[in-house]
C-alpha cells in the first residue's frame, strides 16, 4: 500500500463500480472506450484499479454511462432520513489536479438533490465534457478563492460567496486562476 491507503481502498471499490455500470449498460470496454474516448487500455486499468481516474476521466464516464459523478463514485442509498457525518462523508481525489471533492449528502432513491463540497487548488483546471444528462441543475456557491468558469463559450468570474445557477447544455470547465484553493459547494439537482 501507498503512503494514502484509504485513498487506494477507495479506488477499488470506484473500479468496481465503473465496471458494474459499463456492464449494466450493455456495453463491451470497446464500446465504452470509443463513447467515451478514453482509451481501452486505460479504462482496463481504470476498471481493474491500477489507475486512479482523472475527474476529466470521470466526466466522460458520466456522460457514456448517463449518470451523475456521485451516481458513479456512491451507491444509490434508500430513500429513508439519514443523518451523514463529516467522517462517513465520501471524498476523492484527483491525482492529475489535486481536486478534493466530499460528497456531502450521497444520490438517495426518492431524492433529487445532491450537495458536493469541492476544493481546486491554486492554477488547477479540470476540463469536463458533455454533462451524464442535458439540462442538469447545478448551484454553485463559491466560500474561499476564486473561481473561473467556463460553460460552453461562456466565461463567469466567481468570486467570494458567488453564486452560479446553471443548467448543463454544454462542456464545462473549472480553473482556478487564484493563488489560494478554491473552496466552494456544488448543490445538483438530477433531472427525473
Amino acid at each position: 500500500m501507498g503512503i494514502f491507503p484509504e485513498y487506494e481502498k477507495f479506488d477499488l471499490t470506484l473500479a468496481g463500480r465503473l465496471l458494474a455500470i459499463r456492464q449494466k449498460a450493455g456495453l463491451t470496454l470497446e464500446q465504452a472506450a470509443q463513447k467515451s474516448g478514453i482509451s481501452r487500455a486505460t479504462l482496463s486499468r481504470i476498471e481493474r484499479g491500477d489507475n486512479s481516474p482523472t475527474a476529466n476521466a470521470l466526466g466522460r464516464l458520466c456522460s457514456t454511462y448517463g449518470v451523475t459523478m456521485s451516481q458513479l463514485l456512491l451507491e444509490i442509498e434508500d430513500d429513508e432520513p439519514r443523518l451523514i457525518s463529516r467522517a462517513a462523508a465520501t471524498v476523492w481525489h484527483d491525482p492529475q489536479t489535486g481536486f478534493v471533492r466530499t460528497a456531502i449528502s450521497p444520490p438517495a432513491k426518492g431524492y433529487d438533490i445532491e450537495l458536493v463540497w469541492s476544493e481546486l487548488p491554486a492554477g488547477a483546471t479540470i476540463d469536463y465534457g458533455a454533462p451524464p444528462s442535458h439540462g442538469m441543475e447545478q448551484h454553485i456557491v463559491l466560500f474561499d478563492g476564486r473561481l473561473d468558469l467556463r460553460l460552453g463559450d461562456g466565461l463567469h468570474r466567481l468570486e467570494r460567496n458567488d453564486c452560479l445557477r446553471m443548467k448543463l447544455q454544454s462542456t464545462v470547465s473549472f480553473h482556478n486562476p487564484g493563488r489560494n484553493t478554491a473552496r466552494y459547494l456544488v448543490a445538483i439537482k438530477r433531472p427525473k
